[in-house]
């Protein structure tokens, strides 16, 4: 990439006299990524914060093998086989970087990969897992009022009480709000499943 720590890795690279080894590649179209990819073995990512890295899943369906940082949602984003977690600092990366390199990739197929992520990331299973989650939590009890407190007070010590204060006064505009508005003179929009037939029968007639 070209991010604003290019230079200093660039000066990096050329204290320790590493410039017959290391390429900076600069800003890399994304159609020329999967190219990139395949010219090596292992995929490091040194993330201190990730929701979802992207860039670890793109690696992996290259046929790479992972060395991630374990934080934020990477644990789940591949099998264990697939991806090695290391902590947040250089001697754990480095570590996993070798334990990769002596043990690892000897044993990657890269077509195996591709394959074991394209039915992972499949659309229908994502879309089935997302349907299980929302029956999970649509299952589940509704929590009571002063439940919901206890668990405002969870998020610290001082935003604690400062999220149970916004959560009462909330409680109350609502209640405000439905008395001034009863909810059961507010028209309710019914929902309406139509079947593939039934849609194409709804469509207007072509002018001719």
């Amino acid at each position: 990439g070209d991010g604003n720590k290019k230079l200093s890795l660039e000066e990096m690279v050329e204290r320790e006299r590493l410039q017959e080894r290391v390429t900076f590649l600069g800003s890399v179209p994304h159609g020329s990524v999967r190219d990139v990819l395949v010219r090596g073995q292992v995929f490091l990512n040194c993330s201190l914060t990730e929701s979802f890295c992207i860039a670890i899943l793109e690696a992996s369906c290259a046929g790479l093998f992972v060395v991630s940082t374990n934080v934020g949602g990477v644990p789940e984003v591949l099998p264990p086989d697939m991806i090695h977690l290391s902590e947040p600092n250089v001697a754990s990366l480095v570590e996993g970087l070798s334990h990769a390199i002596s043990k690892k990739i000897s044993c990657v197929d890269p077509f195996s990969y591709h394959n074991r992520v394209k039915e992972i990331y499949s659309w229908e299973r994502v879309a089935l897992e997302t349907i299980s989650v929302y029956d999970t939590v649509l299952h589940k009890p509704r929590l009571t009022f002063l439940q919901r407190l206890a668990r405002y007070k969870s998020v610290g010590r001082i935003a604690g009480h400062i999220a149970q204060l916004l959560a009462v006064t909330l409680h109350f505009v609502v209640i405000l709000v439905e008395w001034l508005q009863p909810r059961d003179v507010i028209d309710v929009v019914p929902d309406v499943c139509f079947t593939f037939k039934q849609e194409e029968n709804l469509q207007p007639p072509l002018l001719q």
